[in-house]
């Protein structure tokens, strides 16, 4: 054993030549044989509670960084809901199905109904839709806003135009004559959310090359012809997501004289709006797989002449948008759940 005497002062060079002997020694001791088990476990042990404590420090200020971009409680809530817009004229029994049947729905943030007749919605119609959707709306959640948005005119153009106090991004486009499968809906909804910026629809149509040359004609293909081929270039508005900014580029940023166009045929609109969204994202419409059911009496497209009229929007629009936007698909949406073969 070795026994040092030290007293209180300042250490000469000899009693620190002792000191770091005796250092030595003990730790040569230290990392014996002997003792080597106990110090790498005491250094496992001391690595082990730094790592843990290095993760818990990161992952808090991972967690602080995650929880600051993380946009707020009331607008995530709304980026998972959507806005029901319908377009109606004078068929209030039509509109009342409608609004019950998607109040039901999830995901539906509020009701705007798309009012074009001369005189504006009674007080007995809009008490009757509140009370319809306060029926039918779905238990545990907010019950969804209604509103009318009263035109002047009666114009195939107001079906898209700006909406005031829009809280949604998402907007759902729809005729008062309709319906779609609630299931059906939230299948679509999610399928807009992975896409963005692209229209998302049940009644694809497709536009086919009819003649080459300088100028390229253009003819209107219905469902049929997407049946039998299985290709699509457009989903009608008359039951479609699409995002609320192409409202603001519809009314706004499309050439003038697309807008008075449809207004003086009367037709043709929704073709309009899918020129604008492939223009804007150069690429084509996702189609879903549902079963729409109409509930009112055939339409403009039961007319003779329909698909002519129809085809010559394509070519009109073709020249003043300066070449054809329209991009053809052939992809489907489906729920592989409820799908035999997918």
């Amino acid at each position: 054993m070795v026994v040092l005497d030290i007293k209180p002062g300042n250490p000469g060079p000899r009693m620190k030549g002792q000191r770091d002997r005796l250092l030595v020694q003990r730790l040569r001791i230290l990392f014996s044989n002997h003792s080597s088990y106990h110090i790498k476990l005491l250094v496992f042990v001391v690595i082990l509670l730094s790592t843990a404590l290095l993760a818990r420090r990161a992952s808090t200020l991972v967690g602080w960084k995650h929880r600051l971009e993380e946009p707020q409680r009331d607008d995530q809530d709304l980026r998972q809901r959507y806005t029901v817009l319908v377009n109606t004229w004078k068929r209030e029994d039509l509109l009342k199905k409608s609004v019950a049947h998607y109040a039901s729905c999830k995901g539906v943030d509020a009701f705007r109904v798309v009012w074009s007749e001369p005189e504006p919605p009674s007080d007995e119609l809009h008490l009757s839709l509140l009370e319809t959707i306060a029926r039918r709306h779905r238990r545990g959640s907010r019950a969804p806003e209604l509103h009318f948005d009263v035109n002047l005119e009666d114009n195939l153009n107001n079906r898209f135009k700006p909406i005031t106090g829009l809280n949604t991004d998402a907007v759902f486009s729809v005729d008062d004559d309709v319906l779609v499968s609630c299931d059906t809906m939230e299948l679509a909804f999610n399928v807009w959310l992975s896409a963005r910026d692209s229209m998302v629809g049940f009644v694809p149509r497709m536009h086919w090359l009819q003649s080459k040359g300088q100028t390229p004609t253009y003819r209107y293909g219905g469902w049929w012809s997407v049946w039998w081929t299985g290709s699509y270039s457009m989903v009608l508005s008359k039951i479609a997501f699409f995002h609320s900014k192409y409202l603001e580029l519809y009314t706004y940023q499309m050439p003038q004289s697309i807008r008075s166009y449809v207004a003086n045929e009367r037709n043709c609109e929704d073709i309009a709006m899918s020129f604008l969204v492939a223009n804007v994202t150069k690429a084509p419409p996702i189609w879903v797989k549902g079963r729409v059911v109409e509930i009112g009496s055939s339409g403009i497209s039961s007319l003779t002449g329909h698909s002519h009229r129809r085809s010559r929007c394509l070519n009109h629009f073709v020249t003043l948008f300066e070449g054809m936007p329209l991009v053809p698909s052939s992809v489907k949406a489906v729920n592989s759940k409820r799908e035999w073969f997918w």
